[in-house]
């Protein structure tokens, strides 16, 4: 399927503040960039790098002032996610190098706090897709998905305390729960056609029959249509948008998926 993404950010800078950018799409396995088109206004110098985990990132300074970033681009991607049920646990001997640091509790993602939780939930379920796929059900039907509901990232333990939580959270909780089954997990963000309310969204994956597989538990189950922006341990590496200074908030944020014309 064809999607044009879009997400427009306005802000009224009051001091001079550099901001590092995470709004930029890139092709991979599972989605094709076709076109993309990055819009700053006031016209200022940009300057573009790819970070330790292969995301498109972007480094400006903002001068006082209305500044404005639109970004919009037409992606080719999956009309279904892959389900992969009896996919193997990978032994972290034979796991590849890059993989690794996934297993491993991050600042939002406390896993070495979550093992026997784990075990509980996963019992008598295959080593592997299996488990995560358990792991999803449980959020789905334990933590309330309630969009809107946190502007800040809480961390899996938070989480699990409170009982409910933004996309971002229940992917905190979903992540913390596989790295404790020494299953590699990963955050993602991006976007979601007919996410709705729509707004920039957050999964997770995990590395399960020597691949990636997709987990959202905040979808009444599997479906395509997902464009990712972004992959990290957790929120802290997939941040939208990084600013140094005097804490600056959008004064608007639009985002839009659509699905357009197959012949691109």
């Amino acid at each position: 399927m064809w999607l044009r993404i879009s997400c427009d950010l306005t802000f009224d800078i009051e001091v001079t503040t550099p901001f590092i950018l995470m709004l930029r799409p890139r092709s991979g396995l599972q989605q094709w960039v076709a076109s993309d088109e990055f819009k700053i206004t006031p016209n200022i110098s940009v300057i573009e790098f790819t970070d330790n985990y292969g995301n498109l990132c972007q480094r400006l300074v903002a001068p006082p002032g209305h500044f404005s970033i639109c970004t919009k681009a037409d992606i080719k991607t999956s009309e279904l996610v892959d389900v992969g049920f009896g996919a193997a646990f990978i032994e972290i001997q034979n796991l590849p190098d890059s993989v690794l640091s996934y297993l491993l509790p991050s600042r939002y993602c406390e896993s070495d706090r979550f093992s026997e939780m784990a075990m509980s939930i996963t019992a008598h379920q295959s080593p592997g897709y299996d488990q995560v796929a358990t792991i999803e059900t449980w959020l789905r039907n334990t933590i309330s998905y309630i969009p809107g509901s946190s502007n800040y990232p809480i961390s899996a333990i938070e989480v699990n305390f409170k009982q409910s939580g933004v996309c971002r959270d229940l992917a905190h909780l979903g992540i913390a729960l596989c790295r404790s089954l020494s299953i590699p997990a990963r955050m993602v963000v991006g976007y979601l056609y007919n996410l709705e309310p729509m707004d920039m969204h957050a999964w997770f994956e995990a590395y399960v029959g020597g691949r990636w597989y997709t987990f959202d538990a905040t979808q009444a189950g599997p479906k395509g249509g997902y464009v990712a922006i972004g992959y990290g341990h957790d929120a802290a590496d997939v941040a939208m948008y990084n600013q140094f200074g005097p804490s600056v908030y959008p004064m608007s944020q639009v985002v839009q998926v659509e699905l357009i014309e197959e012949n691109l």
